[in-house]
């Protein structure tokens, strides 16, 4: 199979979860929903697993049922000072680069923030495209419309010519099931929810040569 289309998920994927980054970006996450919303504590967890449940994340969760700000709730949540937690990347640059296919980052985030990731890890110029949370609205991964609205923002390639990677098994699934190889990060098994796993993206280039890229 020649692959000609990849997305890229962000948070937990281009960097490992062992940076810290998201268990910050979660602390920001908490106090919004304390400071600007009123929760308590005590509430706060089991709103948001309730809202993960539901609708995929807390953002829609907070969206559907309390009208929230996306742009407000953004901005707050990725106030973060990246540099305490990511360093430019060369290995994971050049594992991006040796890939001779269209590359788009593909996550529930916003392309701000994204960008300011990319930059932090020596990205910049790598992808050919930022498919975010304004672009895949009212939905989010891992629902079926989400994945039909970034296949349209990537202009519409054949979902069985592209590669979705993800650290979250529900989404690997749920884009596998519409004909998209996938591969889990940050594990090192597939298990049943995804056709390969890297621990790692720097390993990318030893599995995409068997692709016929």
């Amino acid at each position: 199979m020649r692959f000609n289309t990849f997305f890229f998920d962000l948070d937990e994927t281009l960097y490992p979860s062992s940076s810290g980054l998201w268990v910050e970006i979660r602390g920001r996450i908490n106090a919004y929903m304390h400071e600007r919303m009123g929760f308590t504590p005590e509430q706060i967890e089991a709103v948001r697993e309730k809202y993960f449940q539901e609708y995929g994340t807390t953002l829609r969760g907070l969206q559907a049922n309390h009208q929230v700000d996306m742009d407000d709730y953004l901005a707050f949540v990725h106030t973060v000072p990246l540099d305490a937690y990511l360093r430019p990347d060369p290995e994971l640059r050049a594992a991006l680069m040796s890939i001779p296919a269209r590359k788009f980052i593909f996550t529930n985030a916003d392309c701000a923030h994204a960008g300011r990731v990319t930059n932090a890890l020596g990205l910049d110029g790598v992808f050919d495209g930022c498919i975010d949370v304004h672009v895949i609205a009212p939905y989010c991964k891992p629902m079926p419309e989400s994945f039909q609205l970034a296949l349209a923002a990537a202009g519409n390639p054949d979902p069985h010519k592209c590669v979705l990677l993800d650290d979250q098994g529900r989404i690997t699934r749920a884009a596998r099931a519409l004909g998209m190889y996938t591969v889990l990060v940050g594990k090192d098994s597939p298990g049943f929810v995804a056709d390969e796993a890297l621990v790692n993206l720097a390993e990318l280039p030893a599995l995409t040569k068997y692709w016929r890229l």
